[in-house]
């Protein structure tokens, strides 16, 4: 339900965006209204991430503010960047997120004027104090089909090597950061049980291919 409210939200805006015809801005604006109602029942009946006491109303207000004009107005999944560390004894660099209090490696969003590896190595020492090398890209992932964002979103998946550092959280966005075992993970955790394989066969140095969310079968 939620990703249908998400591509039904996504099509009204990009259609607004492009569109000089009242009518079809009309119709484009009560699909929003539709995708609104869509997303607040999903959260009320406990489907995926809860968006506060919002009402329909109100996150139609919100969807229709982020309208733009033309191509800077068509909706795409929003882009965050993410590194998997390993220290020398082997184990897994990982943050607990104060927004959601689930355990999972650096990341952050994509921020314009720097190159997506850029953004691995300033987002690894802000929040965990590590100063790293992006060695390879290893993994392309749709975090609303893995459970782990409330909205659209590409995460781009880093191996990285340690240079230096040392532990220090972010007094903001992390409230713990620490190194484990792949015996001894922390929890909660998101839905990364199908990919946790590939990660620790890239921290074992084996030459691996970025993995990506293969095509969904239709139906």
């Amino acid at each position: 339900m939620i990703k249908w409210a998400e591509r039904l939200s996504a099509i009204a805006r990009t259609g607004l965006a492009f569109t000089e015809s009242l009518y079809e801005q009309e119709r484009f604006e009560e699909i929003l209204r539709v995708a609104a109602e869509i997303r607040i029942s999903s959260s009320f009946s406990g489907e995926g991430f809860s968006i506060g006491e919002l009402a329909a109303d109100e996150l139609f207000e919100i969807y229709r503010s982020q309208v733009g004009s033309g191509v800077p107005g068509y909706v795409t999944p929003k882009c965050a960047v993410a590194a998997v560390v390993k220290n020398d004894d082997g184990e897994i660099l990982l943050v607990q997120r104060s927004d959601s209090g689930i355990w999972l490696y650096p990341t952050g969003w994509a921020d314009i004027g720097y190159s997506a590896s850029e953004v691995v190595v300033k987002e690894v020492a802000e929040e965990t104090g590590i100063e790293v090398e992006p060695i390879k890209l290893i993994g392309v992932l749709d975090g609303m089909r893995r459970g782990f964002t409330a909205i659209p979103m590409y995460s781009l998946v880093f191996l990285c090597k340690v240079l230096g550092g040392s532990l220090k959280a972010h007094p903001l966005e992390v409230t713990d950061v620490g190194w484990f075992s792949r015996d001894n993970l922390p929890k909660p955790m998101p839905s990364l049980e199908r990919w946790i394989p590939e990660i620790y066969r890239a921290l074992d140095g084996e030459d691996v291919h970025a993995y990506f969310d293969l095509p969904r079968k239709q139906s």
